[in-house]
């Protein structure tokens, strides 16, 4: 079963996909868009990457608070997910992605990838650390459901 992982920000999207096998995230590509409440043409893509990949499931990255309390990003990230069971009628996980963006910006630094240069990646490398730690964590329940048989 594939699984989409979506970095929903003001102006772009991040996406990623998992493997067949739900093991591994892939970056694929970031959803730009000129206004942060023009959302038509960013759900049509979601919904093409969506029939192209045959996802039967969504993530998208819930941008709490550190304080773990929820803000204005934080809603408009809810109001997204709505949207998107709406038109894709697949199920909507939203995943704590505290610390995704820093994580995605340390690992394109490391990688030597110029900060003029790194906008380009943020998005769609955040994209798949959502989706790989949610891809963990249901791995990580299945080695918990088996441990106690």
């Amino acid at each position: 079963m594939r699984i989409l992982g979506l970095d929903y920000g003001s102006r772009t999207v991040g996406v990623a996909v998992s493997d067949p096998l739900g093991l591994t995230a892939q970056g694929l590509e970031t959803i730009w868009r000129k206004q942060e409440n023009k959302l038509r043409q960013t759900l049509a893509r979601i919904e093409e990457l969506v029939r192209d990949y045959q996802a039967e499931q969504i993530v998208v990255g819930y941008p709490k608070n550190m304080n773990n309390t929820i803000g204005e990003r934080a809603e408009k990230a809810l109001e997204f997910r709505d949207m998107l069971e709406r038109r894709t009628g697949l199920p909507v996980v939203m995943w704590d992605e505290r610390l995704t963006t820093v994580e995605a910006d340390r690992t394109l630094m490391e990688a030597g990838v110029r900060r003029e240069n790194r906008k380009q990646y943020m998005d769609k490398l955040a994209a798949v650390f959502i989706l790989q730690g949610y891809l963990d964590s249901l791995a990580m329940n299945k080695e918990e459901q088996h441990g106690e048989n």
